[in-house]
């Protein structure tokens, strides 16, 4: 059995990364829960994992012995031989616990009888996504949230006008007329958020549907810089914010008052304060907000100088 991934960026810095995902059919995914919740434990792995009935999403990051030990054990579980994988690493550890959580969907669309793990679009190569890219043809969607477009994005991309991946379906029903079904070539962080897309897609009539394997993280790390089409950075869901072209950290923070990423220009325009807000959202935040944002900086400063958890990750919305 085999685990499919991205290749790994050549780096110093000392703690793997490793987000994943699988549509399949999981019968027990509490007995999974226990499992998994014990593996991490024993291989010193925090981070995020939901489990659903369709299957598992993940980022988890440590030792490199130890996700690659969780990585060898999920392969040899019926229906995760096949997890699709995207690695990188982070001067330190991106997140503060583990959470091992059960959920109705591994990422929420909430429309009934979508099933990746038995209808999905054609996976793409980042070799074979450029060309995509140069088919004028090929509609290219972005089926992340719109502040992850903002911060980087593929060129000619377009860029859903959504906050959560729920809102999806209505994107479609307004960009699409019911007779028109173009080629369609999406891309998203991991390659998650695509393959329920796409499966709702085929649901939706669309013929000829594509989706990059692995996410823009799989693309990052197999293309080489002077040939990338990738323009700026790349959000992720966990304490890095944003990472740039070469999969290293790229500064940002995420706004406790909106949750948007925070860059260097961001901080030096009026309406940031740190910890709690940024230009975005500094004019629509009331008196009781502010006064729980400002808690919340002190308990995750108490809880830096005593590296324990306050908060734990984000995951695609």
């Amino acid at each position: 059995m085999s685990v499919s991934k991205a290749s790994s960026p050549s780096s110093d810095l000392p703690v793997a990364v490793a987000s994943f995902y699988r549509f399949t059919e999981l019968a027990e995914p509490q007995a999974l829960r226990d499992t998994l919740a014990a593996r991490c434990a024993a291989f010193g792995l925090r981070g995020t994992i939901l489990l659903a009935a369709e299957g598992i999403n993940a980022t988890v990051a440590g030792p490199a012995h130890g996700v690659e030990a969780l990585l060898a054990h999920l392969a040899r579980l019926p229906g995760l031989d096949a997890l699709r994988v995207a690695r990188s690493q982070a001067p330190r550890n991106p997140f503060r616990r583990l959470k091992v959580r059960l959920r109705p969907e591994i990422v929420t669309l909430g429309i009934p009888g979508i099933a990746p793990q038995r209808r999905t679009g054609t996976h793409v190569t980042p070799r074979e996504w450029d060309a995509l890219l140069a088919d004028p043809r090929v509609v290219v969607l972005d089926t992340r949230n719109d502040y992850e477009f903002r911060i980087g994005h593929f060129e000619r991309a377009e860029a859903p006008p959504i906050g959560h991946f729920r809102e999806f379906p209505r994107f479609v029903a307004a960009r699409f007329a019911a007779d028109e079904r173009p080629p369609v070539a999406m891309f998203c962080t991991g390659g998650i958020r695509c393959e329920k897309a796409s499966a709702y897609l085929l649901e939706q009539g669309f013929d000829e549907v594509y989706q990059l394997d692995g996410g823009v993280l799989r693309y990052l790390a197999e293309t080489p810089a002077g040939e990338s089409r990738w323009q700026g950075d790349c959000f992720v869901f966990d304490e890095r914010v944003a990472v740039d072209g070469e999969l290293r950290p790229a500064g940002y923070e995420q706004c406790p008052g909106c949750r948007r990423p925070v860059g260097e220009a961001d901080r030096r325009a009026p309406g940031y304060e740190a910890g709690i807000s940024c230009p975005a959202c500094h004019t629509s935040l009331s008196a009781a907000q502010r006064r729980a944002a400002a808690e919340r900086r002190r308990q995750m400063t108490l809880a830096r100088s005593r590296d324990t958890a306050h908060l734990g990750a984000l995951m695609p919305r």
